[in-house]
């Protein structure tokens, strides 16, 4: 008997091998439907084998990841870069992006949407996150702060980076660890997240938190998005 087309029986792994197969009259003893009486080769095809095992390859080396976070605003809209690496954060830049006040309504949404592409130019980031709309009882103050948030949204989504959002207690919550803390706890948090940072107004410094919040949940937001087909 040929030990080694033994060795090869029946496994798709073998591919584009001889593959011993069993056959053939078998006796009435029982012995004998656990013995077959002769050996025949058959030839598995590569084709065949790849539906039951998948190439291995190795898995890409992950550098940091490069994210901007925005806080959306008709007077100023912050913005804060990070770069996260595992559980890694480091500061890149904050700053804010700010309007004349005296401008129309739509020359100010201009300002934020040009001042906006020439940060994300600059700094080119690989991901995006935007604070939600917090609704209160002014509709028409609702309504324009909604008018910002969808040209924060606009600018990265102009330069092929995924959005995400986030709820503001999402951020407060990750950022402090409690989703009603005030700009004073989130400014604490941030000088020990990212000492190096020094945000000039406490949009710049909720930007950050937004970023860092993206930091944490990046994972689950991209395998929302994929679900969802975006």
């Amino acid at each position: 008997m040929d030990t080694e087309k033994l060795r090869r029986t029946g496994y798709p792994a073998f591919a584009g091998y001889d593959v011993g197969v069993w056959g053939g009259r078998c006796g009435t003893r029982a012995r004998d439907h656990h013995f077959p009486c002769y050996f025949r080769s058959v030839s598995v095809s590569p084709t065949a084998a790849s539906r039951y095992h998948w190439p291995m390859t190795a898995l890409p080396i992950r550098g940091p990841v490069r994210i901007i976070g925005i806080d959306p605003g008709l007077r100023r809209t912050g913005w804060g870069v990070i770069e996260a690496e595992g559980n890694r954060l480091v500061y890149v830049a904050c700053g804010s992006v700010e309007p004349p006040d005296d401008l129309p309504l739509s020359s100010r949404l201009l300002g934020i949407h040009e001042g906006l592409a020439a940060v994300l130019s600059n700094h080119k980031p690989s991901e995006a996150a935007v604070e939600q709309t917090f609704v209160n009882k002014d509709g028409v103050a609702t309504l324009k702060l909604g008018q910002a948030r969808g040209v924060a949204m606009l600018a990265p989504a102009m330069f092929g980076i995924t959005v995400a959002e986030y709820a503001p207690n999402q951020v407060k919550k990750t950022v402090v660890g409690a989703g009603h803390a005030d700009k004073q706890q989130i400014a604490m948090m941030l000088k020990i997240l990212l000492p190096k940072a020094e945000p000039p107004s406490a949009d710049a410094a909720d930007a950050l938190a937004i970023a860092i919040t993206h930091a944490h949940h990046r994972q689950s937001t991209a395998l929302r998005l994929k679900v969802a087909g975006l």
